[in-house]
């Protein structure tokens, strides 16, 4: 029996827009054992409850989600991460927030937990009090003539996020890359928790601030199909503009900053003179440089300001007119050509085991997005034509990126010539359900879940960033290069340790 028809036999429960089917433990067992006859269903998310497993799985061929659940009170269940590397780290987090141990795991050292919270399974039924030590972080051994290590961060010479990263090398090639993340634990979870949607909207934008409109809309995305809120097409459409804006200003400061870890300092200033410009627009136009709290659930919490098309429209023409001359400078330089040119490599199959989204996948072949994937409005009536490469390299990752500026141009002129006229909030019935939201970041696709009870508050909740499915591959893109070309993959991933860190 397939995974799929195993899933299918489970209890449905009424999740929108997808279904989520309960399964016994048993069953479970036999969808782990089933998922390694293919790489379909790709596996999008594995989170908890204090006494459930859920799991989220894409089906290309019906372009959908499916979900699954199974009972773990004892708080045992079988492992998937043996079927899907891409379930290590979410089985890890499981453990650190709900305590719930999956048999048969590839990895069950903590993640998240470095041992100095109050409580151990702060989100289980019955946290424990913590009075042991912090332990010392575990890494796995690599043996070898010549090899040491090289422990860098959790604090960097730099204003950016904290992360330990460990290198074995042999000489000046890196061996292997592991990632410690967790320094930036603020119980996000938690915190949603216990409190009614647009007051729990608030956190969901704040999960990973670079992408706090793509958040925030599939939060709202999730409430509202739980609901069944309809959002108005203008604040659709604003969402969008919003989204596109988002995409635009961080991919342009990923480009700089690329050219800047290859010591080429040109490109990243004039980078950072557009991508401010486009800040400035998002400012004039709805009043917060990077729109956080603009997208709530049922709409949108303001119009359009005054004169802000018209900021918009200008910023992007400047953007557009400088890009091929930014883009000349980029492929002629050879200095710069021969740093990012095979460096990073990420091969295809490896991408598609990890269902990894955004740039990171579209770089090495795989064309998911969510846009197109999940044709959510407005992108349904108007679909964004996706940058697929093969190389799997930090060129390919970069030029994927210039390929969505240009996309994201179009698409807001297209946006801002037709805004369609309508309400901007409509209210959210008091009443519980159960719902998913699935939208494209700049780096990725969003998946958010929500179980709301009858007074609408949630007493569920799951936020994924794309970058749970992209760290991995960081560790495996720097594996035979050399330790100096690590900033420039680190950078042309740009995976967010906020995002992951719940």
């Amino acid at each position: 029996m397939s995974a799929l028809d195993i899933i299918r036999r489970g209890a449905p429960q009424d999740c929108r827009p997808w279904p989520r089917f309960l399964l016994t433990r048993p069953q479970w067992g036999a969808l782990a054992e089933a998922l390694p006859a293919g790489e379909a269903p790709a596996l999008m998310a594995l989170w908890a409850e204090p006494a459930m497993i859920h799991a989220a799985f894409w089906i290309e061929a019906e372009r959908g989600l499916l979900l699954a659940s199974c009972p773990a009170p004892d708080g045992r269940y079988p492992a998937l991460s043996p079927a899907r590397p891409g379930a290590v780290r979410f089985e890890r987090m499981v453990r650190d927030l709900w305590g719930h141990v999956a048999e048969g795991a590839v990895d069950l050292r903590p993640w998240l937990d470095h041992g100095h919270w109050p409580q151990a399974a702060p989100l289980s039924a019955r946290p424990a009090a913590v009075t042991a030590a912090p332990p010392q972080p575990e890494f796995l051994p690599v043996e070898g003539e010549g090899v040491h290590q090289i422990p860098v961060g959790p604090v960097h010479a730099g204003i950016i996020e904290p992360g330990h990263f460990r290198f074995h090398v042999q000489g000046e090639t890196v061996a292997r890359l592991e990632e410690r993340l967790g320094y930036l634990h603020k119980g996000h979870i938690g915190l949603m928790l216990g409190k009614p949607a647009r007051a729990a909207a608030r956190f969901a934008a704040r999960l990973s601030g670079d992408s706090t409109v793509a958040h925030a809309w599939a939060f709202a995305q999730a409430v509202e199909r739980a609901t069944g809120a309809v959002p108005s097409p203008r604040a659709l459409a604003l969402r969008a503009v919003m989204a596109e804006l988002e995409r635009i200003h961080n991919h342009l400061n990923d480009w700089g900053f690329v050219c800047n870890d290859a010591a080429f300092a040109y490109p990243h200033a004039r980078c950072g003179a557009l991508r401010e410009g486009v800040l400035r627009a998002c400012m004039a136009a709805f009043g917060h440089r990077l729109m956080m709290d603009r997208v709530v659930p049922g709409g949108v919490s303001g119009d359009l300001a005054p004169g802000g098309a018209e900021a918009i429209l200008a910023v992007l023409e400047v953007v557009e007119a400088e890009s091929p001359a930014l883009v000349a400078i980029y492929d002629s330089h050879a200095s710069l050509q021969d740093r990012v040119v095979g460096t990073g490599i990420v091969a295809a199959p490896l991408v598609a085991r990890f269902a990894a989204g955004g740039h990171v996948g579209r770089a090495a072949g795989r064309g998911f997005d969510a846009r197109t994937a999940a044709r959510y409005a407005p992108y349904d009536a108007m679909p964004p034509e996706v940058p697929v490469l093969p190389q799997g390299d930090v060129d390919a990752r970069v030029r994927v990126r210039i390929a969505e500026i240009g996309e994201s141009v179009r698409l807001l002129r297209a946006l801002l010539a037709d805004l369609p006229a309508g309400e901007l909030l409509v209210p959210l019935p008091p009443r519980a359900g159960e719902g998913i939201g699935l939208v494209e970041a700049f780096r990725g696709d969003c998946l958010h879940w929500v179980s709301l009870d009858e007074g609408g508050v949630l007493r569920g909740v799951f936020p994924r960033d794309p970058s749970w499915l992209q760290w991995p591959l960081l560790e495996a893109a720097i594996e035979g290069n050399i330790v100096a070309d690590f900033p420039l993959c680190n950078k042309s991933f740009n995976c967010s340790y906020s995002g992951v860190d719940l």
